[in-house]
């Protein structure tokens, strides 16, 4: 199980240059060929972007295709989990939103933490991009 960031989302969304290795890594996940979790925090972050941008068929399409990925699932915190957020946020340095991200990480025992974003290095879930996912599985023909 892997904890995917908002960051994978959005280097598809707005075509950044590593938005193929994020769409392999989502098709997977669409077919249940890996496990993984995104947090409410998530969704609602790519809300509010894509309705500051005036995307909302794109952000219409996003919350649909939500409902068939096979290996992904949502994890939604609680106020308590919001609460140890917080800890994690002061003992760590993380901000507010990665410490989100690494609370709901751990919560789900995941295996890493899907990122380019480096604040979570060298914490107790390891922080991988998805080329390394995507590289090492075996493909299936």
């Amino acid at each position: 199980m892997y904890l995917i960031d908002t960051n994978v989302f959005l280097e598809v969304m707005l075509s950044r240059e590593r938005s193929e290795e994020c769409k392999e890594l989502l098709r997977m996940l669409k077919e249940g060929k890996l496990e993984g979790a995104i947090t409410d925090f998530t969704i609602h972050a790519i809300i509010v972007l894509l309705d500051r941008f005036k995307k909302l068929n794109a952000l219409k399409s996003f919350l649909q295709s939500l409902t068939v990925y096979k290996g992904l699932y949502i994890y939604t915190t609680s106020l308590h989990g919001e609460i140890k957020a917080v800890e994690l946020a002061t003992e760590t340095g993380l901000d507010m939103d990665d410490a989100i991200q690494y609370y709901a990480a751990l919560s789900v025992n995941a295996e890493a933490i899907v990122s380019y974003d480096k604040h979570f290095d060298n914490l107790k879930i390891p922080r991988r991009e998805p080329k390394d996912i995507v590289e090492s599985r075996p493909q299936q023909f």
